[in-house]
């Protein structure tokens, strides 16, 4: 195992910091990446940062978390959270821990948004806290606490 941290974004969220602020909030996931890094950095761990508006290169990307013997993926799968079995296959078939991250917490919006594929796998969800849901899931790794 190695101390890489997968950060897995999915769909969409290369607009932060300009999609609907009032929702995600004002900072661009550049800015988490540099936050992210900073932190990890302190917590003796490397961060391996990507977005994808494809629902296939993040399988892809869990695959390889995987292969490469990554200690944890955070993953931001945005609206796939809600649609997608092959993510959660994917999770499945994999025993590398992923932690499921909202910067919003979505039980608290719209109906659909409360089921969650990813979830139903996931070693554990951090939402509703902006920027920070990536710094407390981060956190987590560090405390092998997944």
């Amino acid at each position: 195992m190695t101390n890489t941290v997968y950060v897995l974004n999915g769909p969409n969220l290369n607009l932060l910091g300009l999609r609907e602020p009032e929702i995600y909030g004002s900072t661009t996931l550049d800015e988490i990446a540099g936050m992210l890094e900073d932190r990890a950095r302190d917590l003796g761990l490397a961060i391996d940062m990507r977005q994808t508006n494809h629902e296939g290169m993040l399988v892809d990307w869990l695959h390889e978390a995987q292969a490469e013997g990554a200690r944890a993926v955070l993953l931001n799968a945005a609206a796939y959270t809600h649609t997608s079995i092959a993510l959660l296959d994917a999770i499945n078939a994999i025993t590398t821990p992923v932690i499921e991250v909202h910067l919003s917490n979505p039980k608290t919006r719209e109906e659909f948004r409360h089921t969650s594929y990813v979830g139903l796998a996931a070693a554990r969800t951090v939402e509703g806290h902006g920027a920070d849901s990536y710094r407390i899931a981060l956190e987590a790794v560090a405390a092998g606490e997944v």
